[in-house]
């Protein structure tokens, strides 16, 4: 699919948060995904964000034209779109658009690989459809990639039912239920055998897998792009011959990760907060490592705050 990649710059903005992000990541988390061809990315300084269209129409017109020139069908904002911007665009530019927190949102869902990881990132996907009633949900009906926006029967619906979306959220959730009370049961037996837990925390492509797979001369998955770890890996160790260590290598944080997604992963980010010692891993290489740092010390305190102690 031909997409073209916007990256707005807000001159004097003093916010760090959605317009700030780095232009390599972004072009970092495109190509976590595949079947798309990057056809253009324009960098756009704005001064003011629009209410109903983020950006001006003279910004606007100029992208439109860039996608029917190159037959763009997807443009990519590396920012947080309100549902009514996203939807106005699209009309606008004549193309799906996605912001930065749908993109994450497809890659997890691409990247899904057990039937737990499945149902959380599936809840993450009606979650963030449901708070914006512009997208079908007929795609979960898929069974090859089916918990994105990206490709699908091809019907457009703008609105979603409401009643529909909710029933499949509840049914979700029954399910999950289960795998946290199975995962309390778990942890209550490593906690019976005197086991220490470790879970490998980090941003995204810090090296976690590498560090994990040295400790416990594994093969996990260690490739350098966005988000190749998904599913934690949880494998035990034996330290000096008389401790029993349980060390985990967990999915990759990034910046402006969706809510709808630390909350749908409960039963997977518990398990961080529970272990006996969260290893920090930052890849100082990175010329953003502080930021990256600064960004997984966050999430954690959502963790904490949003999800144990609910």
């Amino acid at each position: 699919m031909n997409s073209i990649l916007i990256h707005p710059i807000i001159k004097n903005s003093s916010t760090n948060n959605e317009n700030t992000t780095d232009t390599n990541e972004f072009v970092g988390l495109v190509k976590a995904l595949q079947d798309i061809k990057v056809c253009d990315l324009k960098e756009i300084k704005i001064k003011n964000i629009i209410s109903s269209t983020f950006l001006g129409q003279g910004k606007i017109d100029e992208i439109k034209e860039i996608c029917k020139l190159k037959k763009v069908k997807l443009s990519l904002f590396n920012c947080i779109l309100s549902p009514i911007q996203q939807r106005n665009l699209e009309n606008k530019l004549n193309t799906k658009v996605l912001d930065r927190q749908g993109l994450i949102l497809e890659i997890f869902g691409d990247r899904a690989i057990t039937k737990e990881g499945v149902l959380q990132v599936e809840l993450a996907h009606l979650k963030y459809q449901k708070s914006r009633l512009v997208r079908s949900w007929t795609h979960l009906e898929r069974q090859k990639g089916g918990i994105g926006f990206l490709g699908g029967p091809g019907e457009k619906q703008i609105e979603s039912d409401r009643r529909q979306i909710s029933s499949k959220i509840q049914q979700i959730n029954k399910k999950l239920k289960k795998v946290i009370k199975t995962r309390n049961i778990q942890r209550l037996a490593r906690v019976n055998k005197n086991f220490i837990t470790i879970s490998i925390v980090g941003y995204t492509n810090s090296g976690k897998s590498s560090l994990f797979n040295k400790l416990t001369k594994s093969s996990v998955l260690e490739k350098d792009m966005l988000f190749s770890t998904l599913d934690t890996k949880m494998k035990k160790i034996n330290y000096n011959g008389n401790q029993n260590i349980i060390l985990s290598d967990t999915v990759g944080f990034i910046s402006n990760l969706p809510l709808e997604l630390i909350s749908a992963f409960k039963a997977t980010l518990e398990e961080i907060i529970f272990s006996d010692i969260i290893l920090h891993v930052t890849d100082i290489s990175n010329p953003n490592h502080k930021a990256h740092y600064e960004n997984v010390n966050k999430i954690l305190y959502d963790i904490d705050e949003k999800i144990v102690s609910q």
